[in-house]
């Protein structure tokens, strides 16, 4: 075995250690909190995710007071450790936050959101704007058939789930717990947004929440997953 294999197997056991460590943390412990260069690399992480067209259709809001986390305990029993109130993630989270998906105004073909964020940050000519205009424009009406706001909102919540899944695989190859919450009501979550956390409704909408920090205890139940073969299907 070369250094090279070598090498790629380390990884490659890094990877599988990882995954089996990460579980979904109801109770964290609020005395271990992560360091600012910790969130700073699961952040960036996620901002350097991909996502379809590379249009980045999220963003990412981290709830750290107190005060802030507890606007949204009577409705999100999801980050409430499931019933357990003040012991859940809301309470015991070292860094708590939620991820909004774009609606149908920033998310449509052809929208001013996209013709800024196409030349701005993808800082992309002319030439290939008109055509990204074309292909995103075909993708929604004739691929995909998403152009409701529902469903233009609902294809960038999958793009912020990807984002939600990169942080969480880096969280966890740096030893650090996390979990992913959709326990919450959207009509409440999305009013409590507009009226303490200044988030335009008509532009964003929760995608999903999620917690991390340090395990409270080890996993009640071990980690359990349907066989490779009733999984994955070869042709």
């Amino acid at each position: 075995m070369n250094a090279h294999t070598e090498i790629r197997s380390e990884i490659q056991d890094q990877i599988l250690e990882a995954f089996n460590f990460r579980h979904a943390t109801k109770v964290f412990d609020p005395a271990r909190k992560l360091s600012d260069a910790e969130i700073e690399t699961i952040l960036e992480a996620g901002r350097l995710s991909p996502t379809s067209f590379g249009h980045e259709p999220f963003k990412i809001l981290m709830i750290q007071t107190p005060e802030k986390r507890d606007l949204f305990r009577e409705f999100s029993w999801g980050a409430n450790g499931m019933m357990n109130g003040t012991t859940g993630q809301l309470g015991t989270a070292s860094h708590f936050g939620i991820t909004l998906a774009s609606t149908a105004e920033l998310m449509s073909a052809g929208s001013e959101y996209l013709q800024a964020h196409y030349r701005t940050t993808k800082q992309l000519p002319d030439e290939v704007i008109e055509l990204f205009n074309g292909a995103y424009g075909n993708f929604q009406s004739t691929d995909h058939h998403i152009t409701s706001d529902r469903e233009i909102t609902d294809w960038s919540g999958k793009q912020a789930y990807i984002v939600l899944a990169n942080m969480m695989t880096a969280a966890a190859l740096m030893g650090i717990d996390s979990c992913p919450i959709e326990g919450f009501d959207m009509d409440l979550t999305t009013q409590t947004l507009a009226d303490h956390f200044d988030i335009d409704a008509t532009k964003w909408k929760p995608a999903v929440m999620f917690a991390f920090g340090h395990r409270a205890g080890d996993p009640e139940f071990g980690k359990t997953r349907r066989t490779m073969e009733e999984t994955v299907s070869w042709f």
